[in-house]
């Protein structure tokens, strides 16, 4: 894969998705449906879905595509591939929350390399350049030319004063009970994968997740992560994330900077 060509079209299509999704939200009622696990997808899902698909198919051909919507029809894995969450954090979007992102990455290898993550409601934009440095682009957005770039990374953590960001629809205690090992200074509470962003930007220095994720969820903002310089872990034996795996199912895992001292599970 040519990183080159791969970040522009990544780039616009999560703004052009971005957009999409937007109308929806600031629009009348939209419906909300439930798929086969008991998830909601609504018009906005299903529209910038098709969107990303559809640019990514033209731009990439012989590049494997897997998708949240179009997850059914994947039948076959393997350790390089594009993955999309179009809508990540539905909830969110459903009750006007705002912490919802457009989420395209790059996975070689079993470990993604590349991504985006774009928050349309909040105007916040992270992705990792062709070098593969993490940066937040600020400015207009403009889907065909790339504006100002700062380039971030993860915090200098402080163990005894940490920084942490936990879900903001999937709280539970086994969280609350992993996260009270730590000397937390304070804590912040985000939805989607605005998580990683969050650890990437500094204003956080650990993302715990004990509870069910899927490769689309957390492929782009791993890769957002890992090139501010931060890592993702498995929960249960702090091994590196991979991906790739059958189903798409992920392990429990922690998102940190690499400053903080891990508390065993």
């Amino acid at each position: 894969m040519n990183y080159d060509d791969l970040i522009p079209v990544i780039r616009k299509l999560a703004l052009e998705a971005g957009d999409k999704i937007m109308e929806i939200y600031d629009g009348d009622d939209f419906e909300v449906k439930s798929k086969s696990d008991d998830s909601p997808v609504t018009a906005a899902d299903e529209a910038a879905d098709a969107l990303i698909s559809d640019g990514l198919r033209a731009a990439f051909p012989d590049v494997m595509l897997v998708t949240e919507e179009q997850a059914a029809t994947h039948s076959t894995t393997g350790d390089t591939f594009l993955i999309v969450d179009p809508l990540d954090g539905t909830k969110e979007f459903v009750h006007r929350r705002g912490d919802f992102t457009v989420n395209i990455a790059l996975v070689e290898g079993g470990v993604p390399t590349r991504g985006v993550v774009y928050a349309p409601a909040k105007g916040r934009m992270f992705f990792t350049l062709a070098d593969g440095q993490s940066v937040e682009e600020s400015g207009a957005l403009d889907k065909n030319e790339m504006g100002e770039v700062t380039p971030i990374n993860v915090a200098q953590s402080d163990n005894s004063a940490l920084m942490v960001v936990a879900s903001k629809s999937h709280r539970d205690q086994a969280t609350d009970d992993y996260i009270n090992k730590y000397n937390v200074k304070d804590m912040k509470s985000a939805g989607s994968s605005l998580k990683f962003c969050l650890v990437a930007t500094g204003e956080a220095d650990i993302y715990p997740r004990v509870g069910r994720t899927m490769e689309w969820d957390t492929a782009a903002g791993h890769a957002v992560l890992t090139g501010a310089g931060g890592k993702v872990v498995r929960f249960d034996n702090h091994e590196t994330l991979m991906y790739g795996k059958d189903t798409y199912a992920n392990p429990f895992f922690i998102a940190y900077a690499p400053g903080v001292e891990l508390k065993p599970a």
